[in-house]
């Protein structure tokens, strides 16, 4: 991935959002209207692991480790990613090919995922590339609800 694209990803976007500064509330989230059934689902994950005084704790985990860390409980085991990613696949669709046509017309699925994305798989039918799409969309969504209530990227 070159360095222009690496630019893009979900968690160096967050770590933009605490340089500038703004903090987040729990009642900012709350308020938060979901648009689509993967805002929906992802907003309820993190209002499940935050708290009162960890809201930006809950952004600074996911910017600095990932759901590939395992600390986002809901999306740890393949039986959870692969049910998430089933039941918004047509989110996740479009999602990514949101983010790819933002790499530009040439772009690929290893432009984003590199060597982690199963090219034998481009369906997604086995769970490793369900489990990679899952972790990509709860990170794309959670940067773009943290954009969507302001947070300055």
């Amino acid at each position: 991935m070159t360095q222009e694209r690496e630019k893009n990803t979900a968690q160096n976007l967050l770590k933009r959002i605490f340089q500038k500064g703004k903090s987040m509330k729990m009642r900012e989230i709350k308020s938060y209207e979901p648009k689509t059934g993967l805002e929906k689902a992802t907003k309820k994950i993190i209002l499940n692991n935050t708290h009162k005084g960890y809201v930006e704790g809950f952004f600074e985990d996911l910017m600095n480790h990932g759901c590939v860390s395992g600390w986002v409980s809901e999306l740890v085991y393949y039986s959870d990613t692969v049910k998430f990613f089933k039941k918004h696949r047509e989110d996740i669709n479009e999602l990514l090919k949101d983010t790819l046509w933002s790499f530009g017309s040439e772009s690929c699925v290893s432009d984003i995922f590199g060597d982690r994305f199963d090219t034998e798989d481009i369906l997604c039918i086995e769970q490793q590339n369900q489990n990679l799409l899952a972790w990509f969309a709860f990170e794309e969504t959670t940067r773009n609800i943290a954009q969507n209530l302001g947070l300055e990227l």
